[in-house]
């Protein structure tokens, strides 16, 4: 039987907010097991890009990244965002292990190329190296992703989280049976935005589609609801999207996402 696998991403609002960080930290911490954590920065990014007088540019929930964004990136995602979550683990007692994509070239893209919209150095996953990734998990460490990849040739790439995460879950998919959790502030997927009350337990793709139409689905949860369907399709056990309670086994603060 395979071991079981959890991964989990988090959004970078959760280390905006304390309490939310903190609570997050202690649930991810008592997961048992081996697991992974993929994490964002992009409020973050957004702030410092703000300070340098660099104007941050999106396109349906995705980061336009020229060279001055980029810079911002891998200062933000794998400076400050990846080191907080690393050491705050650490205090837990969990063995966490910062990494980007380029690190023991785990996760190789290649820059998307320019059709419609040109998202400058941003990166579609190639490959996830699951050699090096076992090898890490073996060994009891505990990998935290930022949101950068490489291609091979010295080119860092912007990448966004949810898609590191769903690559992440579906190339240990053969190895482990894979819980992929998306952790955000929100109970779950919602009729309404701005209702916690109106959470969708279980969201297919026809409900999906149906919610896309209406309008109930937009911006930033089109990328991430993308890679939930794509993920189970290509093998993944499981996936959740809510609060970090459902780490926990909460049953009323999170969506499961199914076929």
């Amino acid at each position: 039987m395979k071991p079981d696998l959890s991964i989990v991403k988090i959004g970078g609002a959760f280390l905006e907010e304390p309490r939310l960080a903190t609570d997050f930290y202690k649930a991810f911490a008592a997961l048992p097991g081996p697991k992974v954590l993929v994490h964002g920065g992009g409020q973050r990014a957004t702030q410092v890009s703000k300070r340098l007088g660099i104007t941050p540019r999106m396109v349906d929930g995705r980061r336009i990244t020229d060279a001055d964004s980029l810079e911002v990136a891998v200062m933000v995602y794998a400076g400050w965002a990846n080191k907080t979550l690393v050491a705050a683990l650490q205090a837990l007692g969990c063995p966490a292990l910062g990494v980007s994509g380029a690190d023991a070239g785990l996760i190789r893209a290649r820059k998307r190329p320019v059709k419609e919209i040109d998202y400058g150095f941003v990166g579609d996953i190639e490959t996830v190296s699951t050699q090096a990734l076992q090898g890490l998990l073996q060994a009891e460490l505990v990998p935290v992703f930022c949101a950068l990849t490489h291609d091979g040739r010295g080119q860092l790439l912007n990448t966004n989280a949810d898609t590191i995460a769903s690559a992440v879950a579906v190339a240990l998919a053969d190895l482990y049976r894979t819980q992929l959790y998306y952790c955000f502030e929100k109970p779950g997927v919602l009729t309404d935005v701005n209702d916690p009350g109106s959470r969708v337990p279980v969201l297919d793709p026809g409900r999906y589609e149906a919610m896309k139409a209406s309008g109930q689905i937009a911006a930033g949860m089109l990328p991430k609801l993308h890679n939930c369907f794509e993920a189970l399709r290509q093998g993944v056990g499981r996936v959740y999207i809510g609060q970090p309670e459902m780490l926990r086994g909460g049953r009323e603060n999170h969506t499961e996402i199914t076929l």
